[in-house]
């Protein structure tokens, strides 16, 4: 396999492919990294009851027989309509998991948009957003959830976050040059 490269090179990748949250749910990425600092794939097949996908490559599954929810976003501040995908899939996830499936929750490297999807089923479990930052950041990796604005979104409520970029007219994108 080659060598792993990361843009921002402060941030070791992920040294395995997935980790469990909590019993039954599970956050990982495309690619994980050895001892050695080689980089490779993370193919889901049929592990999981439920895969989550936040960013997707070909070739890297699930199996066909898995139920796969993608709602692709950049690991960068959200739109209010990326808020609202993010809380669709944490209410599916939070689901899942409350009638006994297996879900994983990935992105490239598992750690900020799966962080956040993961973060906020634990919150919709009951856990107050700092808890649920911590048990991601201690149970996946203390880069997870390294995303300022997804921690804010957090502590602030999705509702709340998508709401106020909304109202944001910087946030918007425009189709225009």
């Amino acid at each position: 396999m080659r060598r792993a490269h990361r843009r921002d090179s402060e941030v070791p990748g992920p040294q395995s492919p997935w980790d469990e949250i909590v019993p039954g749910l599970w956050m990982g990425g495309h690619h994980w990294t050895d001892p050695a600092g080689e980089l490779w794939p993370v193919v889901a097949g049929a592990e999981f009851d439920l895969v989550i996908s936040l960013f997707t490559r070909p070739g890297h599954g699930p199996d066909p027989s898995v139920e796969h929810l993608v709602g692709e976003m950049p690991d960068a501040p959200l739109t209010g309509a990326q808020l609202r995908t993010v809380q669709r899939l944490a209410v599916a996830a939070r689901a899942a998991l409350d009638s006994g499936r297996t879900i994983l929750v990935r992105c490239h490297s598992g750690y900020n948009r799966s962080g956040l999807v993961v973060a906020q089923c634990l919150v919709d479990g009951g856990l107050a957003p700092a808890d649920a930052i911590g048990l991601v950041r201690r149970k996946r990796s203390p880069w997870a959830l390294h995303n300022g604005s997804f921690t804010a979104y957090l502590a602030s409520g999705l509702d709340v976050a998508a709401m106020l970029v909304d109202l944001d007219p910087a946030s918007e994108i425009d189709p225009l040059p």
